[in-house]
Formats: C-alpha cells, structure tokens, sequence
C-alpha cells in the first residue's frame, strides 16, 4: 500500500475527519474568484472608461510629440493654468500682451489643473486631464443605459458614446475647456433619469464655471427636471434661475470687468451685431445636426426630453454666422454627445413598447447598430490613427526641431505661429505673430509655409519689427528660430 496517500494517525485535519480543505488547497479557486469579480456587472463602466483614457491620452501624445498641433488653444490654456498654478492671474499672451483670460472666456473651473500643472509643468499634463475627463463622462453613459436597457445593450451604448466622432474630433483638437462640461452634463442628466433631482442640481451647477454660455444649459437642466417631476421643485427652480442670472451676469459683468474693451469680444460673431458676413449655407448646418443625431442615436434621441439639454449649444450657433461652428471639426459637439445618447437611453423604452412592430424591432436592433455605426465611423476619424505604426514614430526632423526649439532659453520672449507654441509656452512668455503690442521679442519661431524660405520668413520678421535685428538661429522641420541681436 502507498503509504503516502493514508494520513496519519495523529492528523486532525483531511477528508477523514470530515473537515473542509484547506483554502490554499485550490490555488486555482481565488483566481476564478477575483476574475468573476472583475466582470462584475457594476464594473462595466468603469471598463468603458479605462480604455478610452487610455486611447484618448496615447492619441493626444503621439500627436504632441509629432509637432502636429492645429491650434494656439493648448498653448492659450498652458498659459493661463501656468498662472493660476504660480498663484497669479491667468494672464494669457497669446490673446494680446498682458491680457487676463477671464475677459475672453469665463472659465474658472480650470484652476482645478493648477496642483497637476505645478507639479508637473507640462502640456501633456492639460491633455491627460482632458483625456481623463473625457473618459470619465462615459462612466454615467454607460451605467444608465446598462439600468435601463439591460447589461449587454448597455455596453453597446457605453462603447458607441466612447468611440463617438464628436469626442473623437474633441481629442483630436488639443485641449480645451469643455472636458469638464462632458462629465457634469452625463452625471447630470444620469441623475435627471433615476429621478435624483438634488444629485442633477449639483452636477449641473458647476457647469457657470466652465464656460460662460453653459449657464443657459444648466438651466436647461432646471427646465428639464421640472417637465419630469411636473411639479415646481425649489432645488430644479433655483438651478434655472442660477444658470441664467450667472449667464447674465458674466456676459454682462464679469467679463467686460476683465475686458480690456469693456465688452464681450464674441457679440461680433452673431448675426445681430455680424449681419453683414455671410451666413453658413443650409446645407452645412444640417448636415451637422444630421450628423449628431443620425449615427449616434438614429435619430430616436428625437422622442426624449432630454434633447431640450442640446438646444442652448445649437441655438448660439444657429445665431452665429461664424462657419467654424459648424460641420464635424473641432471640439464643438462633444457637449453635445452625452445629451444625444442619454436622450437614447431614455426613448428607447418607450420606443419598444410602440404600437407598431417594426418601430419595436427598429428600438431593439438600435444599440447594436450605434455601436456598428461607430466602430464603422472611427477607421475614418482620429482614432484609426492608433492602428497605424507610424503613429508611434517621431516623423523625420522633429527630434532636430525640438533641439531647436531647446534652445530658446527660459523666461524669453517669443513671438510664434502655431506649431511651436505648446512647446514654448510654458517656460517663455509666448506671443501670436504680429500681435506683441510693439515689443520686439528676444525670438521668433515659425512654420515655414509650402514654398516659403527661411530669407522670406526673415524679410517678414523685420517688417514687423523694423527697428530690430534678427539673425537665423536654425531651420528643422520646417520650422525656423530667429533671435534679436540688436535694437535701435
């Protein structure tokens, strides 16, 4: 007999005796257990939310390091946060000498990234809050539509809105400040659809402080729980008051305050005060609004309440005659993202309980075909990039660039064009081209256009700053560094 397969004698513990194996018996149990854990249902948002930071925040880096910035706006809010961060004003040069950003846009709520920023004084740093905002917003998104449509249908949703072109075509701006608005207006309306009246109120509060027309939205938010409870609530009533008193009193007040013009630069850009400028053609403006609802929703957000969130945001810029408001770039619909699928959400029950059959059937197949439409939309939009090795790679001469740009030292001035500024401005007070308010800075950074030499770009710096020298400092990718050597 094998005497290794009896126990012995003494032993007080084994099947034997009739007791329980020891735990550490079955190594293979606790696994099992911790991975049943991980695909808890309750965890489901938060495993949307996980891998859209991190493909927001690698898209946001390996543009950064490529110098592929289309906007001075990364460079305009490292400029302002880099003041709230050393405990001073948001002071932003980019949009004039010495001006305070506050009379520009009214949005506090971005010294929330100064404790990051002084601790990490990068642009990347604004990208990975943006990134993480971003992903945040899909947390609620996906949890509503999980507790109203059912786990599986509920991922859908949650996947569709993280993968949507309006947050993608955002990620793919630099930074901006409504990252913070695409979280609060999700809680928010989240809140609205479980019938919490006082978590919607403090979610959408905050939102005075993230942009100076997001008022208006909040109170929309009032409006909105108010037509749901069908009762005048106090808490729903003062958030509609608070929203357009804040409103009022920002474009009024607070930013002519901090204007040096004593007025709200953007009047210009509505057709009331711009009539003479062309108007966006129809054509173009609906096909935005069939872009933000068609794909995302297939257009049964039109059945929801909660499209009246989406109206202030369209409306100001149906009042506008500025183009750039319209069309699919830009960060201009991602506001509009968590409002058209939470509106989603909440038609689609309704929806499948229609008296017709093929609307029910259209209600049920929906969620799967929003999150079709997205993965078909993004191997067009920026995130495709990401399947893309050469996406990874620094392009030829950046490295050179970056060395060149090195050598502009801390705390000069600098006059520059976009490419070089998000890597200028956080250690050089930065200046737009031809717009320094005749100081004629240490150096001038620029792209070199299509067919444009480094002899003309310097024929165009001493145009503009006549009684000055400037000699090449060097030429790398495309971009050019002079530096003053003498003034009259």
């Amino acid at each position: 007999m094998d005497t290794a397969a009896a126990p012995a004698a003494g032993d007080l513990v084994g099947p034997a005796r009739g007791t329980a194996a020891p735990a550490t018996a079955s190594p293979a149990r606790p696994t099992a257990a911790r991975l049943a854990a991980l695909r808890a249902p309750h965890l489901d948002p938060y495993w949307i939310a996980g891998p859209c930071f991190l493909a927001f925040a690698t898209l946001s880096y390996c543009r950064f390091r490529s110098l592929s910035d289309v906007s001075w706006d990364l460079g305009i809010f490292e400029q302002a946060i880099r003041g709230y961060a050393h405990f001073g004003a948001p002071i932003v040069d980019l949009k004039g000498p010495g001006t305070n950003i506050l009379g520009d846009h009214f949005s506090p709520v971005l010294i929330l990234l100064a404790p990051f920023y002084r601790l990490l004084p990068s642009p990347l740093t604004l990208l990975a809050a943006q990134a993480a905002l971003f992903a945040l917003s899909a947390i609620p998104v996906t949890r509503a539509a999980a507790r109203h449509l059912g786990r599986r249908q509920g991922l859908a949703i949650g996947a569709a809105y993280g993968l949507s072109w309006g947050i993608q075509k955002a990620v793919d701006f630099d930074f901006h400040e409504i990252a913070f608005a695409m979280p609060l207006i999700a809680f928010a309306l989240e809140a609205v659809l479980r019938g919490r009246w006082n978590a919607a109120v403090c979610w959408a509060a905050p939102l005075v402080l993230v942009k100076e027309d997001l008022g208006v939205t909040a109170a929309a938010i009032g409006t909105l729980a108010l037509l749901r409870t069908r009762r005048a609530s106090p808490l729903p009533i003062a958030l509609v008051a608070f929203g357009i008193t804040a409103t009022a009193v920002t474009l009024g007040l607070i930013i002519p305050g901090f204007n040096g013009s004593g007025s709200y630069d953007y009047w210009s850009k509505l057709g009331a005060h711009g009539g003479a400028s062309p108007a966006v053609p129809v054509d173009v403006v609906l096909r935005t609004v069939l872009w933000v609802l068609l794909p995302t929703t297939g257009l049964l957000a039109l059945r929801s309440p909660l499209l009246l969130v989406a109206l202030p945001t369209l409306g100001w810029r149906f009042l506008s005659h500025d183009p750039h408001y319209w069309g699919i770039d830009w960060h201009y619909n991602a506001v509009l993202m968590p409002v058209v699928f939470l509106a989603l959400v909440d038609a689609l029950p309704r929806v499948r309980a229609a008296a017709r059959p093929w609307l029910r059937s259209y209600a049920h197949h929906l969620p799967a075909a929003v999150l079709a439409a997205a993965l078909a939309l993004t191997t067009s939009l920026p995130l495709a990039r990401l399947t893309e090795a050469a996406t990874y790679r620094k392009p030829p001469g950046v490295a050179a660039a970056e060395r060149l740009l090195d050598r502009v030292p801390d705390g000069a001035t600098v006059e520059s064009d976009v490419r070089p500024i998000s890597h200028l401005a956080g250690r050089a007070r930065v200046y737009w081209t031809g717009d320094t308010g005749g100081l004629a800075p240490d150096y001038v950074a620029a792209q070199l256009p299509d067919n444009h030499t480094p002899e003309q770009a310097l024929a165009d710096v001493t145009a503009r700053h006549p009684k000055s020298t400037y000699v090449p400092l060097g030429t790398a990718a495309d971009i050019v560094v002079f530096q003053r050597t003498s003034a009259d």
